[in-house]
């Protein structure tokens, strides 16, 4: 997780010229000691905080479109007039401050008061989020931002509530992130947004009736019913699967039996080549534990990133002392090894099975909602029965831009999904638009990600992945589907832009540039 600069550049509050601003181009400077920057944008001169609120990053290296700025480095976004967080993975708004011009020159005054919200055109009088994690959480908290004011009920069991779920195969679990830069919200949050956060699971949706009942035997009534219950780690269905020592990771208490296990073992084995386990062995390294991992695959990521990215990425962990079994079967699981097809054996003390997840459909499937391949969703998030929306890895909906349904698991996809579902419920919707965005953290190495593509994508490599400088292109039917950018976060910035418009003349102008 990087760090914010320090407040440099010009003191906005003793003014700049005017001719300084150049339009969509932020000015990075400070007032009152915090880092503040001017953009100019084409309705006018605006002055907001300059520090993304997500993990830090500098917004004057950003990226503006229209009356936006999004961070270069994951992609969040927010409103230059509002201040308001209107991409995740960023929840809360930057500071907006007053802005003054006196002839030529341009300052900056105080810092203004947040907009008070208007009622929404729909105001149902009860909603219930079934599920707390990035979409349930992220809906919670917008409904209140769009001006919501009947009850909330948002329903979960996972202790300790909701966390940023990408920290904990990352920072967290290498040891560089304290606890607090885990949890997202605490309970006191939710009860000054007077939310109900109920820690409790849904084991029944009556659609007819309009109620949901907990296990705990509680039955809760909604007007309007988001369902956001996620995904769950798969294990393997071997002989010792299930021993102690064997650990998933999708929860805050799967990360810290791991890092528990890892600090009384010498060997770790991960099983699985996903970005999940190559985040875990990158982790457990920078904890001195020795690492193998093991997978089916013949390169790591291969299937989805195509072969010279799994190439360069097996790369970095092998530079860092992670070695790969590929192409190899696991065949059991025992104390203190584990067992390949053929025999071999590698010794582990702590085994992370990182073999993928499964969404959890099961509600849904049985209150006779559409389910393939997740729950089915129109392009407002609205599943085949009325007054219910899902959002998250469960939600299968049209990508405008494939023209076909996908279901992602991208944690800030899940949270953008969960906010416009939010709207939507208001009467406030419109088509879920967002290109899908994702990032993957490999020792000093991030790859970031925009949109989506198959395994049988055209793949081609701009620049150099092995000096950390490329943007590997998936074309599907000649036109770009997605894009991995390395060290070229203000690339995949623009790329996002264009794909969002389907401007493809701009997508191939622009990676033409890149080209170059």
């Amino acid at each position: 997780m990087g760090q914010a600069k320090k407040p440099s550049g010009p003191d906005l509050a003793a003014g700049v010229a005017a001719s300084d601003l150049v339009e969509n181009v932020p000015l990075l400077g400070h007032a009152g000691g915090e880092a503040v920057m001017l953009v100019r944008t084409a309705a006018g001169i605006r002055a907001v905080g300059a520090v993304c609120t997500h993990y830090s990053g500098p917004l004057a290296d950003g990226l503006v479109v229209g009356e936006t700025v999004r961070c270069p480095w994951h992609h969040a976004c927010f409103d230059l007039r509002s201040g308001e967080a209107v991409g995740a993975p960023a929840l809360d708004p930057i500071a907006r401050y007053q802005v003054f011009q006196r002839g030529e020159r341009v300052s900056v005054g105080a810092k203004e008061p947040a907009f008070p919200a208007p009622a929404p055109p729909e105001s149902p009088s009860s909603i219930v989020i079934a599920g707390a994690g990035a979409a349930g959480a992220a809906a919670a908290e917008k409904l209140r931002r769009l001006g919501f004011t009947g009850v909330i009920s948002l329903i979960g069991n996972e202790a300790p509530g909701p966390v940023d779920r990408p920290n904990l195969s990352k920072d967290f679990l290498a040891g560089k992130a304290p606890m607090e830069w885990v949890r997202l919200r605490d309970d006191a949050f939710y009860k000054g947004l007077d939310i109900e956060y109920v820690r409790d699971e849904i084991v029944e949706l009556d659609p007819k009736g309009k109620r949901v009942v907990l296990k705990g035997g509680r039955r809760i009534a909604y007007d309007r019913l988001l369902l956001a219950t996620g995904s769950e780690a798969l294990r393997l269905p071997i002989e010792g699967a299930s021993l102690p020592h064997v650990r998933t990771l999708r929860t805050l208490a799967d990360a810290q039996a791991i890092i528990a296990a890892a600090a009384n073992s010498r060997r770790a084995v991960v099983v699985g080549s996903s970005f999940i386990g190559l985040e875990v062995a990158a982790s457990l390294r920078a904890r001195n534990v020795e690492v193998d991992v093991v997978s089916r695959d013949h390169v790591p990521l291969g299937h989805i990133m195509g072969a010279r990215v799994g190439q360069f990425v097996q790369q970095l962990h092998e530079e860092h002392g992670v070695r790969f079994h590929l192409g190899a079967q696991l065949h059991a699981i025992h104390a203190d090894a584990v067992e390949l097809d053929g025999g071999a054996r590698l010794e582990a003390g702590l085994v992370v099975l990182g073999v993928g997840v499964t969404p959890r459909t099961e509600l849904a499937h049985r209150a006779g909602l559409a389910v393939d391949h997740g729950v089915v969703v129109d392009s407002r998030l609205r599943t085949s029965l009325p007054d219910i929306w899902a959002a998250g890895d469960i939600a299968r909906y049209p990508e405008p831009r494939l023209g076909t349904k996908v279901r992602i698991e991208h944690w800030a996809a899940a949270e953008r999904q969960g906010q416009r579902a939010a709207a939507d419920m208001l009467g406030l919707g419109a088509p879920f638009n967002d290109v899908p965005f994702f990032w993957s953290a490999h020792y000093d190495v991030q790859l970031s990600y925009v949109g989506h593509a198959t395994g049988e994508a055209d793949i081609e490599v701009l620049g150099s992945l092995e000096k950390r400088d490329a943007t590997v292109v998936y074309r599907t039917a000649g036109n770009v589907a997605a894009v991995l950018t390395v060290g070229r976060d203000r690339q995949s910035l623009e790329i996002e832009a264009a794909l969002e418009c389907k401007d493809w003349g701009g997508v191939d102008a622009l990676l033409q540039e890149f080209a170059t």
